[in-house]
This record gives structure tokens, C-alpha cells and sequence, in this order.
């Protein structure tokens, strides 16, 4: 018990001999340190009000849901002829159809297409190709050229012209 106390007196001793001596040059380094900064702090933004937003599209067509073809369209002009019976290469994309040649018989210029079910099939100007409506409004010996009908964003029918090239 004697040994604690004097352990305890000496390390009493210890800290009040460090504290006070030598450290006022510290202080003054400190004091002098901060005398000449100032805070570059911008200020805060203006906080705008909150504006609620009235939310009027509920009429329009929701972007997300397919849009089935109906025979009234958009607008009362251009439309696809709905009731027509399909030809055999409208159940095909144009992009997987392959022109691989033309003919011509009796001055009647033929060309002929490659489908994916390996058929091989004989058009001319008038034939419809394609998923989209595509007419064939042209023949010469290394092109198709056709004009097809889709259903913009609005749901209006407009007119673009395509082309099939010959394939090797």
C-alpha cells in the first residue's frame, strides 16, 4: 500500500512539473496564427418554393402498352388497306427476305425472292413484301424498291419508301 502512494505522489509530481513551462510561445504562435485568416464561405443558395406539378396526359396513349392496329387509325388520311388478303412474304421482315434475282417474261420484269423458309418466290410491281404494309413500286436488275406504310409515334400512317438490294 506504501508502494501505491508513492507511486501515485511521484506521477502527481510528473504532471505538475510539465504543466505551465515553456509554452508561451506556443501561445503566442497560436494567437498570432489566426489573427490575419478569414472564412471564404459562399452562401448558401436560395431555396426556390416548391412548385406542385398537375399531371394532365392521362388521355394520352400510355408509351409503354403495344399498340394493337385498328382500321380507324390516327388521322383520316393515309392508311393500310386492314381488309386486303395478305400475300405469302408479308409474314416475313423485310430484313430477312433476300432478293436473289430478276426475270423477265413476256416484257414483264420478275424478281426473285428468298425467305427464311428456304421458298423461293416470284414478284412483281404490285406484290406487297414485308411487315410493314411495303408495296413494290419498282424492279430493275439489282433492286427493289418499295413503299410501305407505318404508324408514327401518334398513331398517324405515313408513307417511307424501302429498297432490297440483289445478294450474291
Amino acid at each position: 500500500m506504501i508502494v501505491r502512494r508513492i507511486s501515485m505522489l511521484s506521477c502527481m509530481m510528473v504532471l505538475v512539473s510539465c504543466g505551465g513551462i515553456g509554452t508561451d510561445d506556443l501561445e503566442k504562435f497560436v494567437a498570432d496564427a489566426g489573427k490575419d485568416m478569414q472564412g471564404k464561405v459562399e452562401p448558401l443558395p436560395q431555396v426556390k418554393p416548391y412548385e406542385p406539378f398537375n399531371y394532365e396526359a392521362f388521355d394520352l396513349p400510355d408509351p409503354f402498352k403495344p399498340r394493337k392496329l385498328s382500321p380507324a387509325g390516327g388521322g383520316g388520311g393515309l392508311q393500310p388497306d386492314l381488309n386486303r388478303p395478305k400475300e405469302p412474304l408479308e409474314a416475313y421482315s423485310l430484313e430477312t427476305l433476300k432478293m436473289v434475282g430478276v426475270v423477265s417474261k413476256k416484257g414483264l420484269t420478275h424478281a426473285v425472292v428468298a425467305a427464311p423458309d428456304k421458298g423461293v418466290y416470284h414478284v412483281h410491281v404490285g406484290n406487297y413484301m414485308g411487315q410493314n404494309f411495303g408495296r413494290i413500286t419498282k424492279i430493275t436488275e439489282t433492286e427493289i424498291s418499295l413503299k410501305e406504310i407505318v404508324q408514327d409515334s401518334a398513331g398517324d400512317w405515313t408513307e417511307r419508301t424501302s429498297a432490297m438490294t440483289l445478294q450474291e
